[in-house]
C-alpha cells in the first residue's frame, strides 16, 4: 500500500472502519475517512494519526462526493484506491414496504455506489492515473433475503453495476471489484437482529444463533474478515482480477 491514497466511504463504523484501519496498518500513504457522521469519522482519523483525514460525505449528493475527492487530492495527492462501502438497511415484509423504504435503501446502497464510482473514475482520468475500486455488496446480492427484498434489490444492483463498469474501464487499467459479506457483527447487524426478532416473534440472541448455524465456519463474521479481502483486492496481488463479486461469508454461500 506504499504511496497509495485511499478513500473509504461509510468509514466511521463497521466494515468501513476496519478497512480504513487495515489500509493504514499496511502502510497506505493517506487514508481519507468519509462518513455522513463527521464527528465519528474524525475520531477514527485522530486514532490513525497524521496519515488520515476526516470528511463529511453524504454519498447520495453528487456535488459533495466530487468535492471530497478534490479535497483529498489537494491535501494528500490524487486518490488511487476507493472502497465504496457506505450502506443502510431497513427490514419489513415485502408487501409492507413503503416507497420511502425503497428509496432510502436504493438511494444509499445503489445510487451511492454509482456516484462514488463515477467520481472515482473521473478523478482517475483527470489525474492520468490507474486506480482500483472495491464496492461493498452483500450476501443478499447473491441470495434474496426475507424481509430485505428492497435491500437485496439494491445490493444486486451493486454487483451488476460492478461487472458492467469493470468491462468499460478495464482498457484504461482501472479495476473494479466487489465484496459480498455475510452475517457481519456490526452496529447495522445489531439493529437488524432486533428487527428480525420482532418480525419472527423470537429473541435477538436466537436470531444471532441462527446466523451462526447457517455459517459453516461456525461463528459470526467480523469487519476485519471483510477488510482483509478488500485490501487484497486493492493490492497488486489481485492485479488480474476485475468485475468479481467475492463472497466473504464463512461458507454461507459458495457459488
Amino acid at each position: 500500500m506504499e504511496n497509495q491514497i485511499v478513500l473509504v466511504t461509510g468509514a466511521a463504523n463497521g466494515i468501513g472502519r476496519a478497512t480504513a484501519r487495515a489500509f493504514a496498518a499496511r502502510g497506505a500513504a493517506h487514508v481519507a475517512i468519509t462518513d455522513i457522521d463527521e464527528p465519528a469519522a474524525r475520531t477514527l482519523a485522530d486514532e490513525i494519526g497524521a496519515r488520515a483525514s476526516a470528511h463529511q460525505l453524504d454519498v447520495t449528493d453528487r456535488e459533495q462526493t466530487d468535492a471530497v475527492f478534490d479535497a483529498v487530492a489537494e491535501r494528500a495527492g490524487p486518490v488511487t484506491i476507493v472502497h465504496a462501502n457506505a450502506g443502510v438497511s431497513t427490514m419489513k415484509p415485502a408487501v409492507d414496504l413503503t416507497e420511502q423504504d425503497w428509496d432510502f435503501n436504493m438511494g444509499v446502497n445503489a445510487k451511492g455506489i454509482f456516484l462514488t464510482n463515477q467520481a472515482a473514475i473521473r478523478h482517475f482520468d483527470a489525474h492520468a492515473t490507474t486506480g482500483v475500486i472495491v464496492n461493498t455488496a452483500s450476501l443478499a446480492a447473491k441470495v434474496g433475503a426475507p424481509f430485505l427484498a428492497h435491500y437485496s434489490a439494491s445490493k444486486f444492483a451493486v454487483v451488476g453495476w460492478t461487472q458492467a463498469l469493470a468491462r468499460e474501464v478495464a482498457p484504461r487499467g482501472i479495476r473494479v471489484n466487489a465484496v459480498c459479506p455475510g452475517f457481519v457483527k456490526t452496529p447495522m447487524q445489531d439493529r437488524e437482529v432486533r428487527w428480525e426478532a420482532d418480525l419472527l416473534g423470537t429473541t435477538p440472541d436466537a436470531v444471532r444463533q441462527s446466523y451462526i448455524d447457517q455459517t459453516p465456519l461456525g461463528r459470526l463474521e467480523t469487519p476485519e474478515d471483510v477488510a482483509g479481502v478488500v485490501v487484497f483486492l486493492a493490492s497488486d496481488g489481485a492485479r488480474f482480477m476485475t468485475g468479481q463479486a467475492i463472497n466473504v461469508t464463512g461458507g454461507v454461500y459458495m457459488t
